[in-house]
C-alpha cells in the first residue's frame, strides 16, 4: 500500500510537469542538435557532445568548451570564463533558496546541480496543482529538461558527421520562449512592479554597458532594487 502510494506520488507530480516542459523541448532539441552538429565539425567524437551535455548541463558554457578544448591548455581561464558566462545562476540560487528549502537528499542536490534559465523559469512561477507534491514536481521539471538537452546534444553528435545546416537565428528560439513566459507571469501576476523594474533597468544597464557587458550589472541592480523593494512589495500583494 505505502508502495503503491509512493509511486502515484511520482506519477501525479510527473504528469503535472511534463506539460510545462514541452516548449523547452523544441527549444532544448534544436539548440542541442546544433551544439552535437558543432562538436562533430571541430572533429569530436559522438561521446563528447553526450557527456558533456550530461555532466555540464549549460549550454553556453558547452558551447565555449568546444574552443577552448581545442586551444591550450588554461585551467584558470576556462574556470573564469565559465564563471563569468553563468554567474547569473548564482541570483537564480539565490531566489530558489525557499522554494528548495522543503526539499531533501539527493533530490536536492540534483535540483541544484540542473538549475538552468528554463527549469528556473517553471519552476519559479508554475502554479503547482493541490495534491502534487513540490519538491518532486521539481525534480521532474529539471530531469526532463535535463534529458531533452541530452537527447537532442546526442542525436547532433551522431548524425553531425553525415550533414550540415544553416543554423543562423536558431537561438531565437529560446528567446521568444522566454518573451511566453514574461507575458504568462505578467498576466498572472498583479503586481507589474518587478516585471518594469527588470525592463526599466536592464534597459538602462544596456544602454550604459554595452550589449556585450549589461547582463551582470542588470542583474545586480535588479537584486539590490528588489531586496529594498522586499517588504514594500510583499505589502502590497498581502493587502
Amino acid at each position: 500500500m505505502v508502495a503503491a502510494r509512493s509511486k502515484n506520488k511520482y506519477i501525479t507530480a510527473l504528469r503535472a510537469a511534463f506539460p510545462y516542459t514541452v516548449p523547452i523541448f523544441a527549444g532544448f532539441w534544436f539548440l542541442g542538435i546544433t551544439y552535437g552538429v558543432l562538436m562533430r565539425t571541430e572533429g569530436f567524437s559522438v561521446w563528447y557532445p553526450f557527456l558533456m551535455s550530461l555532466t555540464i548541463f549549460a549550454g553556453s558554457a558547452e558551447f565555449v568548451a568546444a574552443n577552448l578544448l581545442l586551444g591550450a591548455f588554461q585551467p584558470l581561464g576556462a574556470f573564469f570564463l565559465t564563471l563569468m558566462i553563468n554567474a547569473r545562476h548564482l541570483f537564480y540560487g539565490i531566489s530558489m533558496l525557499e522554494r528548495y528549502r522543503e526539499v531533501r537528499g539527493l533530490k536536492r542536490i540534483y535540483l541544484i546541480f540542473g538549475m538552468c534559465d528554463e527549469s528556473f523559469s517553471i519552476n519559479c512561477t508554475a502554479d503547482i496543482p493541490k495534491g502534487v507534491d513540490r519538491g518532486w514536481f521539481y525534480f521532474f521539471v529539471t530531469l526532463l529538461n535535463h534529458i531533452y538537452w541530452v537527447t537532442g546534444a546526442t542525436l547532433g553528435g551522431i548524425f553531425g558527421a553525415w550533414f550540415t545546416f544553416n543554423t543562423e537565428g536558431l537561438d531565437f528560439v529560446m528567446t521568444a520562449m522566454f518573451v511566453v513566459i514574461f507575458i504568462e507571469q505578467w498576466k498572472k501576476d498583479d503586481c507589474h512592479t518587478p516585471a518594469l523594474l527588470g525592463l526599466l533597468l536592464s534597459a538602462l544597464c544596456l544602454a550604459v554597458f554595452g550589449a556585450d557587458n549589461f547582463i551582470l550589472p542588470a542583474m545586480g541592480a535588479i537584486l539590490l532594487a528588489l531586496t529594498l523593494l522586499r517588504g514594500k512589495l510583499e505589502r502590497g500583494r498581502a493587502a
